[in-house]
């Protein structure tokens, strides 16, 4: 397969950690990959964006579990292009070995471009929405 987009992540995101899986060009023509784990707090998530930008990735996937990817997301996207992938459509993604980390299969699928990312409203729209919530049905 073709190589879509060079410097890449996955993202994996749980609760308590995040496993993140980075493609990029080495030496000659082979693809380089390295997958670490990091915390969900603001340290290890800053750390993380770091390492990604000393990696010079310019893509990350990140799947969508719950809300746990909006502080992920929110992090990263003024520095890398984030995707937010739905994941209903990357089981549909045919060919998933299942000794692959999540991390490093949603990487994969970027690197190729394989998946399309899920809308997510600008900063600007977010900030209106949150300012302004809906009232609730039902009551006056």
């Amino acid at each position: 397969m073709d190589v879509v987009h060079e410097g890449c992540a996955g993202i994996d995101i749980g609760k308590a950690d995040v496993k993140v899986c980075v493609r990029v060009p080495g030496p000659g023509k082979r693809r380089s990959k390295e997958i670490r784990t990091f915390s969900t707090m603001t340290q290890d998530l800053l750390a993380m964006r770091d390492w990604l930008l000393a990696e010079q990735v310019t893509v990350v996937g990140m799947e969508a579990t719950g809300a746990y990817w909006k502080p992920v997301f929110y992090l990263l996207e003024n520095d890398v292009e984030c995707w937010l992938l739905n994941t209903r459509h990357m089981k549909n993604v045919p060919g998933r070995k299942t000794d692959v980390a999540g991390s490093e299969w949603i990487c994969n699928m970027v690197e190729h471009g394989l998946v399309r990312p899920s809308f997510v409203p600008p900063p600007a729209i977010r900030q209106l929405r949150d300012s302004h919530p809906l009232p609730h049905r039902g009551h006056p």
